[in-house]
């Protein structure tokens, strides 16, 4: 019985099923072989999912006696067996800790980088150099005469970290790797330790040199064979040649130096690739750059493109949204089809929206990659837990954790129903009533005008805040196993709620749970060798750690549809493919720039170039597009601007175009005439079955009167857009304040007006020293800013602002004061029309009486105050108060004589600025606001939208209750009777 054939180089071209096509190469050259010759083999696969593949094509196979399958990135020697292996995330904490050193040395290294990316970059730089075989005396070799300072300095660290973590026993997995590697092709080569059954090596590309040493050892074995997965049989040897000296970002250039080692790979199989002249048109459009010459030359001996390209469907969507839609319908095609379908896609957002849009449809794809623990609930819970550490609580943050599924889950006090619903009412509360940083003092006087639930809630609530309150104050560094323990000690606090426990509660149940407390575990385990972090360098180190877990989500997953990465790729083997976000930047992805090295510091000391991940992915999308069907998503518009067609598409497409005699841009017109047509269909879907028409500019005309009652501060809203009194003065709605308060114009405008009326309410004296009644003005700022201002920085600039008018206030007070006395501030005043049930009403920011018996009318502006001509046309403020005065609307002073109207400006140079009065002008607008008012009152006119807006760019609190946008300013309005009683069933 002859021995099976397992000797030297093999491949299988793009497009063939790798695991399924080898497995029945495999079994071929195992026929006639007895059963137990099938266990002395040895399997090395590139990945898990390979050799998980590899299992199931076994399994159609029937009962057998299976070879020992293998990942090819755990070799290890008789030798080693007994050493240990160092944690990476201890290794990786140790890194940090040089990397936060040199950061307390020199900041200016980090260019923005947090320690926990850094110390992941680092540590992947040293598994580079321990792949490749290199030690630090490869970084001495680098020339940085050329380079910026910069360079030099991250040149020196990188020696001092490369003698710490590269020295000594191989304690790391790519060490151990490495030297593995060596040991056996040293062995092998003397006839030492060989392998007792034949060694095969499939699917693996030899990208990483200890790697590619394994298999240019086995290749060398009397019984070892290496498989090539996606070889391109087609390309010309002076290309395989050329490949030799650069052109990494080529699909091919991974194999040239097997290829130069063991010579060109034999078949393993006799299966020709699904479209065996799709591939020979790939592999010219991929052809290592200059290719003009090579596409003049060899392109019209290529097929005619027409049959090549018939499986092929180019969609090219406006925008990212939309490819996603019309990739969910094709996912939704596959499966009304019973057909199998597989997205490949790079980009976790277009990811995301593709299975947004097949949640419409209730159909969720099996997705090989998983949610990333960081994004998921429970990820997200403790990320926002940690967040509350050196950072004032908001009240956002604050609501964002109450309202988190994960919140007030164990508590035996408490319904999980009644906790949201007083996280509802709190969020009312603090939205209208503040404090902008909630504590537990006023969670405990809201607790006490409430029922039990709200008390015992609030209470649970309250004592949390007291002990959050005090971490907004942790800047400084501290120990990483203490960070870490506060940290969970407060997550699981809120997760237990009143009266319960963490063990209770779902912090650390489901699938999500328990992975998370498993990292956190492996965190607490190796703390100790981390270094001391403030706040916000321990956020950025959690997220780093979990984003390198996944949580798979197993049952309810259609079996037909499928969301795979670029990486696996290559087992794809039948039904339609999609390849998605072939924009540069989405597919390949933009390169992560190296903090350590430069691309020719890098060349310099032996490391594989950056744009040998280019490479791979190239070699990933030619994999795949040598299956039959195969779907080219991309997306002309993103967010900021117009994209550009990933590289390999460009090429295909100008290659295409370029070869008329060979049908090439017929070919491109039928592959878009196809994708066209997906876009229709899900712009179709997506088209509602009735046409909603814009909404008219809306007039209403409720029942009259709509309103008995009007501030004067409304009166120049009535006039500029009456829609917006009907909405808030009749229907009574108000916008809800902010979820985050800031310290913006409504809040200075109040605050400096406290100022200044606590300073008019001390009663000054005319004969006040200007010097004492500076002081204090300036001593009633700090203290309302104080008060009424929790930002320090907006105190500060608001408390620089009030100093820097100070005098001038001063000296104008003193002059008012001369004149007259302060009669009303903010006190209301109220005037009824007569023959109308109305009434004005006005609260005056000052009326001061004079000497004479007549008023002076001032009203504090912290803007800039309006002018004579806005007077005349829309703020009618003042000069309706004169109007109100003349008619005795104000107890405290009884009808009386206007000396004029003056607006104090709180911002600028605190001047008073004086606007033209006369008893003329206020009758005249005192009649024209009757004539308004009756309008409105009778329901002769409706409360138009924007019927006289003073700029172009207002912006109302109604607008979207207006549904402004489906009409402009310029349209018609139309006047529409509302909310009229009906009487004997008619309207």
């Amino acid at each position: 019985m002859a021995d099976p054939v397992f000797r030297g180089l093999y491949a299988l071209p793009p497009g063939v099923d790798f695991a399924h096509e080898f497995v029945a190469g495999f079994l071929d050259r195992m026929e006639g072989q007895p059963p137990e010759a099938m266990a002395r083999v040895t399997i090395y696969a590139n990945a898990s999912r390979t050799l998980a593949e590899m299992k199931c094509a076994f399994d159609l196979r029937g009962p057998l006696l299976l070879p020992r399958l293998l990942p090819v990135t755990n070799l290890d020697t008789p030798a080693m067996l007994g050493q240990p292996t160092a944690a990476p995330l201890a290794r990786r904490l140790q890194l940090a800790r040089l990397v936060a050193r040199l950061l307390d040395a020199r900041r200016d290294l980090a260019a923005g980088h947090s320690i926990a990316f850094l110390a992941r970059s680092l540590a992947t730089l040293m598994h580079e150099m321990q792949t490749e075989g290199l030690t630090p005396a490869a970084l001495e070799g680098i020339d940085t005469g050329d380079h910026a300072r910069h360079w030099q300095n991250a040149l020196a660290f990188l020696r001092i970290a490369a003698a710490f973590h590269l020295d000594g026993p191989p304690v790391d997995r790519p060490a151990r790797q490495r030297l593995a590697a060596e040991t056996l092709v040293r062995d092998w080569a003397r006839g030492v330790n060989l392998p007792p059954g034949p060694v095969i090596v499939a699917g693996s590309t030899g990208s990483h040199g200890a790697t590619r040493l394994f298999m240019e050892a086995v290749a060398a074995l009397p019984e070892g064979a290496v498989v090539l997965p996606g070889f391109d049989f087609d390309q010309p040897l002076p290309v395989w040649e050329s490949l030799e000296h650069g052109a990494e970002d080529h699909p091919q250039s991974r194999f040239a130096p097997l290829i130069r080692a063991g010579g060109r790979p034999a078949r393993w199989t006799d299966t020709p690739p699904p479209v065996p002249d799709r591939n020979r048109l790939l592999s010219l459009a991929l052809r290592p750059a200059p290719v003009t010459d090579q596409w003049i030359a060899e392109g019209p001996r290529l097929p005619d493109l027409i049959a090549p390209t018939q499986g092929l469907t180019l969609i090219e969507a406006d925008q990212p949204g939309q490819e996603a839609e019309v990739i969910a319908l094709l996912l939704r095609d596959a499966a009304e089809r019973e057909a199998r379908a597989t997205l490949i896609a790079a980009d976790g957002n277009l990811i995301r929206r593709v299975n947004a849009a097949l949640d419409r449809w209730h159909l969720r794809p099996d997705e090989g990659a998983g949610q990333p623990l960081s994004l998921t609930a429970h990820g997200l819970f403790l990320r926002q837990i940690a967040a509350l550490f050196g950072q004032a609580l908001t009240i956002d943050r604050l609501l964002i954790l109450l309202k988190h599924p994960l919140t007030v889950t164990g508590s035996a006090l408490l319904h999980l129903n009644d906790a949201r619903r007083l996280a509802r009412d709190l969020e009312l509360h603090l939205r209208r009533n503040g404090p902008a940083f909630p504590d537990g003092m006023c969670l405990r006087d809201w607790a006490t005008r409430g029922d039990g639930a709200r008390q015992i809630w609030a209470e649970w609530l309250a004592d949390l805040l007291d002990r959050i309150t005090p971490l907004a104050r942790d800047r400084a560094p501290r120990p990483l196993p203490d960070r870490l323990h506060d940290l969970l000690a407060l997550a699981e606090l809120w997760a237990a709620g009143p009266g319960g426990s963490a063990g209770d509660s779902k912090l650390w149940q489901d699938k999500a749970g328990t992975l998370l407390r498993a990292t956190v575990d492996h965190l607490a385990e190796h703390a100790a060798e981390g270094p001391s972090l403030g706040p916000t360098e321990f956020c950025s180190l959690l997220l780093d750690e979990l984003r390198q877990h996944s949580v798979r989500i197993e049952g309810g997953a259609h079996h037909l549809i499928h969301i795979r990465g670029p990486r696996e790729a290559r087992i794809v083997g039948e039904g339609t493919v999609i390849l998605s976000g072939l924009n540069e930047g989405g597919w390949p992805q933009p390169l992560t720039p190296d903090p350590w090295l430069s691309r020719q510091m890098r060349a310099q000391a032996g490391l594989p170039l950056p744009e040998t991940l280019i490479g791979l992915a190239a070699h990933d999308f030619q994999q795949v597009m040598g299956l039959e069907q195969v779907v080219l998503t991309r997306a002309r518009r993103d967010a900021e601007a117009e994209t550009i067609p990933s590289r390999w598409l460009n090429r295909l497409t100008n290659l295409m175009t370029g070869l008329p005699e060979r049908n090439g841009p017929q070919a491109l017109a039928a592959m878009r005439a196809r994708g066209n047509a997906w876009l229709a269909r899900a712009a179709a879907l997506s088209r509602p079955p009735v046409t909603v028409g814009p909404a008219v500019r809306p007039s209403p005309v409720p029942p009259a009167p709509p309103f008995r009652e009007l501030p004067v501060t409304d009166v120049s809203l009535l006039i500029r857009d009456p829609y917006a009194v009907y909405a808030k003065r009749v229907l009574g709605l108000r916008p809800l304040p902010s979820l985050r308060p800031e310290p913006d114009a409504s809040l200075r405008g109040q605050t400096l007006h406290a100022i200044v009326e606590a300073l008019v309410a001390s009663k000054p004296a005319p004969d006040t020293p200007p010097a004492e009644l500076k002081a204090r003005f300036l001593r009633l700022t700090a203290e309302i800013l104080l008060r009424d201002v929790p930002w320090p920085a907006t105190r500060a600039f608001w408390a620089a602002r009030m100093e820097r008018i100070a005098d001038r206030i001063v000296a104008d007070e003193l002059a008012r004061l001369a004149q007259g006395r302060p009669v009303v501030v903010e006190k209301r005043g109220r005037v009824a029309l007569p023959g109308m049930d109305f009434v004005l009403t006005a609260r005056p920011d000052r009326i001061d009486l004079l000497h004479d018996g007549s008023v002076m009318i001032y009203d504090y502006k912290s803007g800039k105050p309006p002018t004579d001509k806005q007077i005349a046309t829309f703020d009618k403020q003042l000069i309706l108060e004169a109007a109100m005065v003349r008619r005795g609307g104000f107890d405290a002073l009884g009808p009386a004589d206007v000396a004029g109207i003056s607006y104090i400006q709180l911002g600028g140079e605190g001047e008073t600025h004086p606007r033209t009065y006369s008893p003329q002008l206020e009758s005249e607008n005192w009649e024209g606001f009757v004539r308004l008012v009756a309008a409105y009152l009778s329901g002769e006119i409706g409360f138009t939208a924007m019927r006289a807006p003073e700029q172009t760019g207002y912006a109302g609190d109604y607008d979207h209750l207006a549904r402004y946008g489906e009409w402009s300013p310029a349209d018609a309005p139309r006047p529409e009777r509302v909310g009229v009683e009906k009487r004997n069933g008619h309207g």
